[in-house]
């Protein structure tokens, strides 16, 4: 792990650091963010919110305790590039099956370690998420080489995220309890399995399933998974959310598909300066006052004034920015959140109660 590699930045920034897991024969070219989670980093691999993304952990150390199964939220990557401040390479832990190098390599994602990650930080928070490229052995490339990868950079754009990262055929995780209809729009193994404690039998279906394939299963609740990319570029997702939604089946909304659903009320979605990616994200529910820690990935929000006040309601907001975090329907059985459901438990045996 010591060949020179570099993250080039869409104004020509440079961060100069080493190569680790897949060592690619091209630039990978994506969108650079971070995420301020202490650990967890094989959820993090391993969440579909992260496709088209270069991902970079603010905290210093990542891969002290392997990788191993029990970890992950998704059965492959599918972010596209990795970049730590220090990559251990003896990881200790008594279910470490391999370290994280390895895993990065099996699965064809290129890393980057030993740059200035707080600096790195300190610029995507000062002029906001921008693309980059990993590569390796920059100065070994042409002035020519390097005039048309930064071209590259500019012009990439995150696409088909959610058709990149759905199922591609309907599955059952339970087979007991209150029948749940899971869309999947690039789900984490967490939502399917919160469910299931929760004593729901739950059915997952690919993105594209029609809303009267669905409803034809006669299902007691509808869950939208989180996923990645643009709210704004799944019109016709958008489209059969408002058909699931009039149908007054209760439908419980996480992440992308909070977005979708207010997109489908009539709301309007914007991309946010750096977005809100990590475990400690602060969060107050406007009815009770109370204030939770969640975790979240994202980089687009619900912009408040566009929901139409007839319709929905805000019921949660980010306690540092005061941007959306949850929306409650007044007009469908629906309520939506931001941010992981997990960190508010209530927030299922809400939707369990709904289906009764």
């Amino acid at each position: 792990m010591n060949k020179k590699a570099t993250l080039i930045l869409a104004d020509g920034t440079r961060y100069d650091g080493f190569a680790f897991g897949a060592e690619q024969s091209a630039p990978t070219i994506a969108e650079v963010v971070f995420t301020t989670n202490m650990a967890a980093y094989e959820g993090t691999l391993t969440d579909s919110s992260f496709y088209g993304q270069i991902v970079m952990h603010t905290f210093p150390l990542v891969g002290n305790y392997g990788v191993t199964p029990a970890f992950r939220e998704g059965d492959t990557p599918k972010l596209f590039g990795y970049i730590v401040r220090e990559c251990c390479e003896n990881p200790s832990n008594f279910r470490c099956d391999d370290t994280l190098d390895n895993f990065l390599k099996q699965n064809e994602i290129p890393g980057l370690y030993g740059i200035d990650t707080r600096a790195l930080t300190r610029k995507l928070r000062n002029c906001g998420t921008m693309n980059g490229a990993i590569v390796i052995e920059y100065d070994n490339l042409s002035d020519s080489a390097k005039e048309e990868l930064l071209k590259n950079i500019a012009a990439y754009k995150v696409e088909k995220a959610v058709e990149n990262t759905t199922s591609t055929a309907r599955s059952t995780w339970n087979t007991g309890g209150k029948s749940v209809a899971l869309l999947d729009l690039g789900s984490k193994y967490a939502i399917a399995c919160e469910l299931e404690k929760s004593g729901c039998a739950v059915t997952v279906f690919p993105a594209g399933t029609s809303a009267e394939e669905i409803l034809a299963t006669n299902p007691s609740g509808i869950v939208l998974s989180a996923g990645a990319g643009n709210p704004a570029d799944n019109a016709d997702i958008v489209e059969n959310i408002k058909k699931l939604a009039e149908s007054d089946t209760p439908i419980f909304a996480i992440g992308l598909g909070h977005q979708l659903l207010a997109l489908a009320a009539g709301a309007k979605t914007e991309k946010m300066k750096f977005g809100h990616r990590g475990a400690n994200q602060p969060i107050t529910d406007l009815e009770t006052g109370r204030t939770y820690i969640t975790s979240q990935n994202h980089g687009y929000v619900v912009t408040a004034d566009s929901i139409p006040a007839d319709k929905a309601k805000v019921r949660f907001v980010n306690t540092n920015d005061k941007t959306v975090e949850g929306i409650d329907y007044k007009a469908w059985n629906a309520f939506g959140l931001q941010f992981h459901p997990s960190d508010a438990m209530s927030m299922f045996k809400r939707f369990v109660d709904m289906m009764k």
